[in-house]
């Protein structure tokens, strides 16, 4: 199973990881600049987030894909399914009934509703869509993040 890792002392906080991850999954019909990306539709958020710790250092967060998800346990609607394949933890928008058990219950607290409506969760999906992986990963400029098979 292949895993976002993070190593936090190269990380400066430049969010490229959180832009390139709104980029990869916006939903304009201009994917190819940035500068078509419409802030206002909530399913063009990250599925990341950066976070400073207490001494102002900076450490990106991301789904972990546990190998027992709390938050596929908790599901009541099925929506969150673990790829028994990949290792990876999947979210069906669809199947979702906003419960948010998901989201009470990932221990990391990375899971959360989306901005606006509140009625689905933001996950990271390790772009699956993309054969060259995931996007957060080819942006970050300093290798704070890489990809490591686990």
């Amino acid at each position: 199973m292949k895993r976002i890792m993070i190593n936090h002392k190269k990380c400066n906080g430049c969010k490229n990881c959180y832009v390139a991850c709104m980029q990869a999954h916006h939903n304009s019909a201009n994917s190819g600049s940035i500068y078509n990306l419409d802030l206002t539709d909530n399913a063009n958020e990250a599925r990341n987030s950066i976070k400073t710790d207490v001494n102002g250092n900076y450490f990106p967060l991301f789904c972990r894909h546990c190998n027992d998800p709390e938050c596929v346990i908790t599901c009541m609607s099925g929506a969150m399914t673990k790829n028994a394949e990949t290792g990876l933890v999947l979210y069906n928008k669809e199947q979702c009934a906003s419960c948010f058990m998901c989201v009470m219950n990932c221990p990391f607290g990375i899971l959360k509703p989306d901005d606006k409506t509140k009625t689905f969760v933001i996950k990271c999906d390790f772009c699956i869509q993309d054969t060259k992986g995931p996007n957060c990963v080819r942006a970050c400029p300093n290798e704070a993040l890489y990809i490591k098979e686990v």
